[in-house]
């Protein structure tokens, strides 16, 4: 008996070897390069063990699918030119596995390894190879007009996803753990459905937009999501119950007859029972799937740095956008986001000179240029270091003396402590914060004695207002302790901001 099923495997490879040439030969054109991904494959599924092979197609198993759990050598199922129909005829030729009926979705990648999907008009995509939907990518990439000098690219999946997989898993671990190829197999080490659809499309994305992948600020995002997730985890947790039973772990899961074991699959995290029977079949409470995931391609830039120095005009302009209640505040603020090129040094030069030729003035920029993300690292290290110098315009509620102009001269480097002010309390974490008061002089008004100018130099993070009128006492010492009187400020004003960093 075990001569005549050697004899079949051999008879079954030799097949399979003729229908990989042929089909290296129709589609490469005879090239000996062209031919060593299929002799590739060819020996990969010769190493298969054919039971298993048989049992993950008979319960929905993508072809991609068999050959990343069953861990096939070179990472054969991530080659690009690799149709689906090829791997399934080959598969299928060596197992004498016939699938029944028509076309079916992965019950384990859910379509994601049979680059079949449904784009955003609903509309059912099915790609014979990696090579296709690299070249849909491509082409949007060039539709939308991003310049680019590199890539990464991004692959994010549904959870329901995982849990199917970590049922499988299991579930082949109680079926086949006591077979010599399950240890050398090391099922737990697959590679995942995600690494897999990103090494396939990689390599023909750098020959079709003529650049390497790197660590880049352009990304290529790839974002499944199914609709179903959530009703299919919820239909498998209904058959049971939850109830307390006599020890000391509390609860546990109990089905109409007895309490569920699960301990033999503990080396794969699911909340799945798996049902094993018998010696001649592989079952695992996996549905069959009728829908593919939905996909949406993003192409984007994380930020582009503009290093330089700006110069708000108006107390109307915000730093960033401010939002309340879902409604713009202010005038204008300063942001770019998503651009699509990567401007170079004359066109920085030539945005720097049309925002200071704006006929509204509400901005004026110098010494602008391009920095990569180590500027901002930069700057945020420094933040705390560096100091900012006011101009305010303060009123205190009695006459101005010389005494005043001098005690406030003489305090340097002073240390406060500030509460977070009421102002901002809404959307600021109440902390306490130690800042430092450098220096600060004050400057007379002209036929005022209880209005003058408050010159200083204060750490970043200060907040200049709540330090002049105390804000009930959360800000100690304040202006207005140190003089004796209440003290409000009427403006404010930034004059400088030094920064070693820069």
């Amino acid at each position: 008996m075990s001569n005549e099923v050697e004899s079949a495997q051999v008879s079954d490879a030799m097949e399979v070897a003729q229908l990989i040439s042929l089909a290296a030969v129709d589609s490469h054109a005879g090239s000996c390069e062209a031919e060593m991904p299929s002799r590739l494959l060819n020996d990969a599924v010769r190493s298969l063990p054919y039971h298993v092979v048989k049992d993950l197609l008979s319960i929905g198993v993508c072809s991609r699918c068999v050959l990343r759990i069953l861990g096939t050598e070179d990472h054969i199922y991530c080659h690009s030119s690799f149709s689906q129909s090829m791997l399934c005829s080959v598969l299928e030729e060596v197992t004498g596995f016939k699938s029944e009926g028509d076309f079916q979705f992965c019950s384990v990648c859910l379509g994601i390894l049979q680059l079949s999907y449904r784009d955003d008009k609903e509309t059912l995509v099915k790609m014979e190879s990696p090579n296709d939907m690299a070249l849909v990518i491509a082409e949007l990439v060039k539709k939308e007009g991003h310049q680019i000098d590199g890539f990464s690219l991004e692959v994010s999946i549904p959870q329901f996803m995982l849990e199917n997989e970590s049922s499988l898993l299991s579930g082949m671990k109680k079926r086949y753990e006591s077979e010599p190829w399950f240890q050398e197999r090391l099922l737990s080490k697959c590679v995942s459905v995600k690494d897999v659809l990103k090494c396939a499309i990689t390599k023909p994305l750098e020959t079709l937009l003529d650049t390497k992948a790197s660590a880049s600020s352009f990304r290529i995002r790839l974002a499944y999501t199914n609709k179903m997730a959530f009703g299919n985890s919820v239909e498998r947790n209904q058959g049971f119950k939850r109830r307390k039973i006599g020890t000391e772990n509390g609860l546990q899961n109990v089905n109409n007859e007895s309490v569920v074991a699960n301990k033999d699959c503990s080396d794969y995290p699911t909340n799945e029972t798996i049902a094993v029977t018998g010696r001649s079949s592989l079952k695992v409470p996996i549905d069959k799937v009728s829908e593919p995931c939905h996909l949406v391609y993003l192409c984007y830039r994380t930020h582009i740095y503009l290093c330089g120095r700006y110069l708000k005009y108006s107390r109307n302009v915000s730093q960033t956008r401010w939002i309340i209640d879902e409604e713009r505040m202010g005038e204008a603020s300063v942001e770019i986001q998503n651009a699509r090129q990567v401007p170079s040094e004359e066109t920085v030069k030539e945005i720097e000179s049309k925002i200071n030729g704006l006929e509204n003035k509400l901005v004026g920029v110098k010494n602008l240029q391009v920095v990569g993300s180590q500027g901002w690292t930069l700057m945020r290290e420094g933040e705390a270091e560096k100091q900012k110098q006011y101009c305010a315009l303060v009123w205190i509620s009695r006459p101005l003396e010389d005494e005043d102009v001098c005690s406030i001269s003489l305090l340097n480097d002073m240390q406060i402590l500030q509460k977070t002010p009421i102002r901002v309390l809404h959307r600021r974490s109440p902390l306490e914060r130690k800042k430092i008061i450098h220096w600060m002089k004050i400057e007379r008004i002209a036929e005022s004695s209880q209005y003058f100018l408050l010159h200083l130099c204060t750490q970043a993070g200060t907040y200049i207002k709540e330090f002049v009128h105390g804000d009930f006492g959360r800000t100690q010492p304040s202006i207005g302790s140190i003089l004796g009187c209440r003290a409000e400020i009427l403006q404010l004003d930034v004059t400088d901001v030094k920064m070693d960093s820069f």
